[in-house]
């Protein structure tokens, strides 16, 4: 479930530079720090206004790769290719850029995962959407394939530079990291794919600031943090943006969450290190998780996810049950999962547990459903029965029409139209299983070596809860080996 979207949108950058101007005229700065120039607040705009001439263009792009590759101390190892490109131009490329990316079952299955999680509707048209918001938010970009640069020709000249600066950052890094690769060698663990992601435009969202300040002899490294002054302005540019504000919450955090977290990251990264000479540290020992963009203090610590895994589906889940995805949600995933069915509050409050997960989508052959299994490794106990209370929540929230509710300490039932819902947490572990029967999440929770969950029996007068019989010392040796740790 791929959270990125296999390209640079630089206007993206814009505004959350925007959104530091913005902010700035109600938040004052300390002393120490120097304001960001408020001609940057302003976002390329929609109309298509001449642009520079290429002749312009070019000197312009050759002026300001000289200016970056001073500020982050990386000279200029080869000739860099520079175009304008039209929008049909821009269209294409992005087009070609996410089928050479993803084939078209790799497409199906992200997507068929956001929508069993529920973080998109379910009649919600992915990727026309995408390459319709991103044709007209892509300001510029850089393509590592061709080694080129280019920038929308319908960008006015005076606002190019800023695009300008945050594109030859890319290249730049390129040159130096080869980093179309290094962000791909984090598969097939999507998390830490968004970690790089995030590495590779936080950092040149922060370089941006830099260029920005050039006049000022200041950098991010001088300035407070910049994720509150960035998302408050960013999110309101957003908003007045007819094809952004109507994309779902999901979408409009995963495209900011590279440059907002990301710079964040960048920004503490620099100031524990002695600046931009060291910026090679992290490319060879990059973030691991979302989890450490969101919490430099982890990353700098050295502070990793929990190993974890799931067990083996062959025979262990119905026959016509056919896996699409299994992967890693990762913190800024369980977050946003928690904001579509709680208050934000909630999800900010109970997301930085998370300390490891794998989850599975399937589609059933024979209905089409997509269920799902979620395995959830928090910081201890005592977080993961704040999030059996929270999530049951979720849950039910998320199935309007449940039924038969069977509740019992840290674990939870319900039938939905779409099969039966289950949520057990064990000491510093919870499991969820959406869209299936009883015999199979009992297999699973077998396969785990996990301690059988109470079950629901009738009898004339009440439902009582009942043990399954516990796994005797050759079953559960043969399953040891698939225990969560």
């Amino acid at each position: 479930m791929r959270r990125q979207f296999g390209v640079t949108v630089a206007a993206i950058a814009v505004l959350a530079l925007a959104g530091i101007a913005t902010a700035q005229q109600s938040v004052p700065s300390p002393q120490s720090a120097a304001p960001v120039p408020s001609a940057t607040a302003t976002a390329p705009p929609k109309t298509e206004s001449p642009a520079s001439t290429n002749a312009e263009f070019l000197a312009a792009a050759d002026e300001v790769l000289a200016q970056m590759s001073k500020i982050l101390d990386l000279p200029v190892k080869q000739p860099l290719k520079k175009s304008l490109r039209s929008k049909a131009e821009i269209r294409a490329y992005l087009i070609q850029e996410e089928k050479e990316d993803r084939d078209d079952a790799q497409r199906y299955a992200d997507e068929q995962s956001l929508k069993a999680f529920g973080l998109i509707p379910k009649d919600f048209p992915l990727d026309s959407f995408m390459i319709d918001l991103l044709t007209d938010q892509v300001a510029g970009l850089y393509d590592p394939k061709a080694k080129e640069f280019y920038i929308a020709d319908w960008i006015p000249a005076d606002q190019q530079r800023e695009v300008m600066s945050h594109e030859l950052t890319h290249a730049l890094e390129d040159q130096y990291f080869d980093v179309d690769h290094w962000i791909k060698a984090a598969r097939p663990n999507d998390d830490a794919e968004s970690a790089r992601q995030a590495v590779s435009e936080g950092s040149a969202l922060a370089a941006m600031v830099d260029y920005t300040l050039r006049d000022d002899h200041t950098s991010v490294r001088d300035l407070p943090d910049l994720s509150m002054l960035m998302r408050a302005g960013a999110v309101s540019q957003m908003d007045q943006d007819p094809e952004l504000s109507n994309a779902p919450l999901y979408i409009r955090d995963s495209l900011l969450f590279p440059y907002l977290a990301g710079t964040t990251f960048s920004q503490q990264f620099l100031k524990a290190h002695t600046g931009w000479v060291d910026l090679k540290l992290v490319f060879q020992n990059p973030p691991v998780s979302t989890q450490q963009i969101m919490h430099p203090e982890l990353y700098l610590k050295g502070v990793k996810p929990v190993p974890t895994a799931l067990p083996a589906w062959n025979g262990l889940v119905p026959a016509e049950w056919r896996l699409l995805e299994e992967n890693v949600m990762g913190e800024f995933g369980l977050h946003e999962l928690l904001k579509q069915f709680l208050d934000p509050q909630q999800a900010a409050a109970l997301s930085p547990a998370w300390a490891g997960d794998r989850y599975a989508v399937f589609e059933d052959a024979k209905t089409k459903q997509t269920p799902l299994v979620f395995y959830l490794v928090l910081d201890n106990t005592d977080d993961a029965n704040h999030f059996m209370d929270e999530y049951t929540e979720a849950l039910e929230v998320k199935y309007k029409d449940h039924t038969a509710v069977y509740r019992q300490p840290n674990f939870l039932q319900f039938e939905t139209s779409t099969g039966d819902v289950f949520l057990h947490c064990v000491s510093e572990k919870c499991l969820s299983v959406e869209g299936t029967t009883r015999a199979t999440y009992d297999a699973i929770e077998h396969a785990m070596g996990w301690t059988p969950a109470p079950v629901p029996i009738k009898n004339d007068t009440a439902e009582v809860p009942v043990q399954l019989p516990a796994f005797n010392a050759a079953s559960r040796a043969s399953t040891v080996a698939l225990a969560i740790r």
